[in-house]
């Protein structure tokens, strides 16, 4: 399998490439500020063509060259219904400073756009994708596993030693906790967690250090693997 990425944009939103081996098709995963020109890289360095994008959640960090993308490539993009109003909408995401902060940036949805459900299976590019649904840090915030190969995509989810903020709009601290135990808690400990931001981490790690995935067991059941 061939994983590559970049950190995009003052915000440094991790955009992923994903595709069974160079030379095949790929899914492309949140192509943030400024992402089109290293997609583009990606894509010629190993060979690919894109079939779609996924997003984890609607926020501008994560959305902002996705119209771009996908309208070059003619390719549909996938969010969740609750997140789907911020691909028009980026300072709705942002409370009452996004109108100040983002007022003047003017995004539009993607001409083919799909909406995620809990649960949904997405065969793309040869590999399966697992959607969650992981409100929380959005409502329609999402994280994509590849069970097989025992990793996860999670968004502003879970990150490195911390998890997304909750203080923005459709953002719920209560919520966020019990994603975490419903969602990331029962994976394996080997599940390699690829973030929004930071550096890639693992579900062992995380459980064994992470102080929010601690405060999260409690509304876990009992521990097991899923796929």
């Amino acid at each position: 399998m061939l994983i590559a990425g970049f950190p995009a944009g003052a915000f440094q939103t991790n955009c992923y490439v994903i595709a069974p081996a160079a030379g095949e098709e790929c899914v492309i995963v949140d192509p943030g500020q400024d992402a089109a020109a290293g997609v583009d890289e990606l894509l010629r360095e190993h060979r690919l063509k894109p079939v779609a994008v996924l997003l984890t959640h609607g926020h501008l960090d994560h959305v902002w060259s996705v119209a771009p993308v996908c309208g070059a490539r003619d390719i549909p993009a996938w969010i969740h219904p609750d997140d789907r109003h911020l691909l028009s909408d980026p300072a709705a995401g942002w409370g009452a400073g996004g109108a100040q902060m983002f007022g003047g940036i003017t995004l539009s949805e993607p001409d083919d756009v799909k909406e995620l459900a809990d649960g949904a299976v997405l065969p793309l590019a040869g590999l399966e994708f697992v959607v969650d649904h992981t409100p929380g840090h959005t409502r329609g915030s999402v994280s994509f596993r590849l069970p097989g190969e025992q990793i996860m995509f999670a968004g502003d989810l879970l990150f490195a030693g911390s998890i997304g903020r909750t203080d923005l709009p459709g953002g719920d601290y209560p919520t966020i906790l019990r994603s975490l135990a419903s969602k990331c808690l029962p994976l394996p400990d080997d599940t390699v967690v690829l973030p929004g931001h930071g550096p890639q981490t693992t579900i062992g790690h995380e459980r064994a250090t992470n102080p929010y995935l601690k405060e999260a067991a409690p509304h876990a059941g009992p521990t097991r693997g899923i796929s």
